[in-house]
């Protein structure tokens, strides 16, 4: 007998995906350069030379089991090393290897995390906008997924609401920053406004609320913006990165979960990583794949066109008297749609071949997410479609 949950969610499939697959099967028909495609957050610019570099070099210097055979369950020892004397000096926090397991990319940490900190029944909270893979994420954990709704001034927290939804039942809180789908960076007083809530309600129930961070963004931020480290903040902390946009491989799936050296029992929570892989069939990412970015682990592919492009965007949109909040980062931005339908505002967009994705799924009704991780070129040559579209429509 099938699985009457998932199932179901053959029906709820990721607006972002369908929205990608339209694009490209548009594009077969007039040429994928003439469809706007602003649909799926994948990287655009080039992998680094060196990173490449460091794959052949691996590949002619080291034997073919070290390579290509099973790593140690928690991860390969000298990366974990790397990546934590990595954190140590940029962030002052003293992270060993212990205090490290790398992972299947960031939604690895975050399965990880997640299982770490909660059984079934139990709540995290996250803060609308928010990405729409974090329900599946949490949901089929057996925790569940509960979401601040939007402070849509700046899109930095609304702390009225999440200290009314941050009960007893809450285990967790989910923060993305930079985030998607905004672009927006929590700034330090609302980081460490969190954390002084988070303190207060951990004390008055008895038990902690850990504080999960999903920071794949981290390395993307504009105009010289300070990206604080919300560990900074918060002892019981785990951090999850990605390497998928900072290196622009996100085929490759690779990250890890960083927890906090001062969290409670934080070796123990490691060494915990390892068991839950043995029951979610995680069991190491790719061994070359970690070797490679413990080599690269302070480098990041040329991000300045992701700049470029949002300025580009912003001032147009800003010019057709389109409500949205200027990103401090990532490659996204997240306009109002000038009407209160966004489904149907992308719907219309379609015949232009733009492809916007409707916010209703992150949690933002009314609004719309342009990914622009796109040649500079193909966004300046969409810039008078959208201003077509939107002048002929509205």
């Amino acid at each position: 007998m099938l699985v009457q949950k998932y199932k179901d969610m053959l029906s709820g499939k990721s607006v972002i995906r369908e929205l990608s697959e339209f694009a490209t099967a548009r594009g077969k028909e007039i040429g994928y350069e003439n469809v706007f495609d602003y649909s799926l957050g994948n990287p655009s610019v080039p992998v680094p030379q060196e990173f490449t570099d460091t794959m052949i070099k691996l590949l002619q210097t080291m034997d073919t089991q070290s390579l290509h055979g099973y790593s140690p369950s928690l991860s390969i020892p000298s990366v974990r090393e790397k990546v934590a004397a990595s954190l140590e000096r940029r962030f002052g926090i003293p992270y060993k290897k212990e205090h490290v397991f790398m992972t299947s990319g960031a939604a690895g940490a975050i399965a990880h995390a997640v299982r770490l900190v909660t059984v079934p029944g139990d709540e995290i909270l996250t803060f609308a906008p928010f990405f729409p893979e974090y329900h599946p994420y949490v949901d089929l954990s057996g925790a569940v997924l509960k979401v601040v709704p939007p402070e849509y001034e700046n899109f930095q927290i609304n702390f009225e609401k999440a200290e009314e939804m941050m009960t007893e039942k809450v285990m967790a809180v989910l923060v993305n920053t930079p985030n998607n789908p905004t672009g927006v960076v929590y700034s330090e007083e609302t980081l460490k406004k969190l954390s002084a809530l988070m303190t207060k309600k951990s004390k008055e129930y008895g038990h902690p609320i850990y504080l999960i961070t999903d920071e794949p963004y981290r390395e993307i931020v504009f105009g010289g913006i300070d990206a604080p480290c919300v560990s900074k903040y918060y002892d019981n902390s785990l951090m999850c990165y990605s390497f998928s946009k900072s290196l622009s491989i996100p085929g490759e799936r690779i990250g890890y979960l960083a927890v906090n050296p001062a969290c409670e029992e934080a070796e123990t929570l490691i060494n915990m990583c390892g068991q839950i892989s043995r029951g979610i069939g995680h069991n190491c990412p790719s061994s070359i794949i970690q070797l490679a970015v413990g080599e690269c682990v302070d480098m990041t592919a040329d991000l300045s066109v992701y700049e470029k492009n949002m300025n580009l965007i912003y001032n147009e949109l800003k010019d057709l008297g389109i409500k949205v909040v200027k990103p401090d980062g990532t490659f996204y931005i997240f306009p109002k749609a000038p009407e209160d339908d966004a489904k149907a505002f992308s719907k219309k967009a379609l015949k232009y071949d733009l492809i916007l994705v409707p916010a209703d799924t992150f949690g933002a009704p009314g609004y719309f997410r342009m990914a622009y991780c796109i040649d500079t070129e193909k966004v300046e040559r969409s810039l008078p479609v959208l201003r077509k579209f939107l002048k002929e429509n509205y």
